[in-house]
């Protein structure tokens, strides 16, 4: 007679340790201990200030100058900060003085081009933009996919990229941009791929590569992603619900600290 084999015990320590969200915290009375009361206060102010962080655009244009890619810089039509949170409509619509420099580079048309807007956090754009299009680069040579035009956006929404595209005439734009901050990360990027990019298209005619930060995505996986549906997404003449991630992507490794 086989003995059934008995499961081993497993604790709330070792759920802890799989994932940064907050389980098992235990508690003081009707609250909660100190340590995890001052932890939540610390990641909530980590929260507000990255998305009230400073843009860096002048680091991220250096960054990918030594990549070998220009960049332009534009703006959204959100003046500043506040009215970039109290009017999330205006970060989706260009300036006119960034239409009319736009409308100097366009017109041949061309296949890929990225747009790195801030977003929700900035610091997230800070701190992995360039490194991730460093990463992006190689996995397109691959597929003999240059990078035609990047654009740097500030105070730009996802949708901002629909706009650009569509004035350089991009058959595929790429936003890359900062993510709502949360309690367990306060520095996540995304990255947005449209085909065929023009004012209008909606969320479901997007692929979207999320979570690329310390705990989350690495860039090489993100850019082993983002390059397989460049590729299949510019085959098909399809994103969004049409094009189905089947990458198979290889097993994610974390971003090194600094």
């Amino acid at each position: 007679m086989t003995k059934t084999p008995v499961p081993s015990s497993r604790s709330l320590t070792d759920l802890r340790d799989l994932t940064p969200a907050r389980v098992g915290l235990g508690r003081a009375g009707a609250s909660l201990p100190t340590k995890a009361l001052l932890s939540f206060t610390l990641d909530h102010a980590r929260a507000r200030d990255a998305v009230h962080a400073a843009f860096d655009a002048a680091a991220i244009v250096s960054g990918l100058r030594g990549l070998g890619l220009e960049a332009l810089e534009v703006f959204s039509r959100a003046r500043d900060r506040t009215d970039y949170l109290r009017r999330p409509d205006l970060g989706r619509t260009l300036d006119e003085a960034s239409r009319h420099l736009l409308a100097g580079h366009g017109g041949g048309g061309c296949r890929l081009a990225i747009v790195i807007g801030d977003g929700l956090s900035p610091t997230a754009v800070n701190a992995h933009a360039v490194q991730l299009i460093g990463s992006l680069v190689p996995r397109l040579a691959i597929d003999v996919i240059e990078i035609d035009r990047v654009v740097v956006a500030r105070g730009a929404r996802v949708a901002l990229g629909d706009e650009i595209g569509a004035i350089l005439g991009a058959r595929m734009i790429v936003t890359l941009i900062g993510e709502r901050p949360g309690l367990s990360a306060s520095d996540s990027l995304g990255a947005y791929l449209t085909f065929a990019p023009k004012v209008g298209r909606t969320d479901a005619e997007r692929n979207c590569v999320s979570n690329i930060h310390g705990a989350g995505l690495g860039y090489d996986a993100a850019a082993f992603r983002i390059a397989w549906l460049i590729r299949e997404g510019l085959a098909r003449g399809v994103t969004g619900v049409a094009l189905k991630d089947e990458s198979g992507e290889p097993t994610p490794r974390p971003i090194a600290a600094n």
